[in-house]
C-alpha cells in the first residue's frame, strides 16, 4: 500500500505562485511514475503534470510554461511549482502514483486563485 499526502494549497491572487508537495509512504515511490491532476467544480479530473522514473515530464496544455513538476526520490516527494496562476487554475489538486495494476491517489489539496 501507498499513502499520498498533499500539502501547499491555499488562496492566491491571479499572477501569484504556489508550490504543492506530495509525500509518499513506502518504497515504491522511486520506481513509479507520479503525477498531479486537477478537478474544478463540476468538471472531470484532468492531468496537470506527470514525471516518470527517468525524470521525463508531461504537462497539460493549459499549464505549459507556467507549472513545473519535479521529484525528490530521497524524500519520497513530488512537487508542483505553479507560477503565473490564473482563476481557471482553481480546483482540487490530487497527486497520484502509478503501478502496473493500480493507481494510488492522495486526498487532494484546494487551490483557489482569486482577487
Amino acid at each position: 500500500q501507498v499513502q499520498l499526502v498533499e500539502s501547499g494549497g491555499g488562496l492566491v491572487q491571479p499572477g501569484g505562485s504556489l508550490r504543492l508537495s506530495c509525500a509518499a509512504s513506502g518504497s515504491l515511490f522511486r520506481v513509479s511514475p507520479v503525477g498531479w491532476y486537477r478537478q474544478a467544480p463540476g468538471k472531470e479530473r484532468d492531468l496537470v503534470a506527470a514525471i516518470g522514473v527517468d525524470g521525463g515530464t508531461n504537462y497539460g496544455d493549459s499549464v505549459k510554461g507556467r507549472f513545473t513538476i519535479s521529484r525528490d526520490n530521497a524524500k519520497n516527494t513530488v512537487y508542483l511549482q505553479m507560477n503565473s496562476l490564473k482563476p481557471e487554475d482553481t480546483g482540487v489538486y490530487y497527486c497520484n502514483l502509478q503501478r502496473p495494476k493500480i493507481t494510488f491517489w492522495g486526498q487532494g489539496t484546494q487551490v483557489t486563485v482569486s482577487s
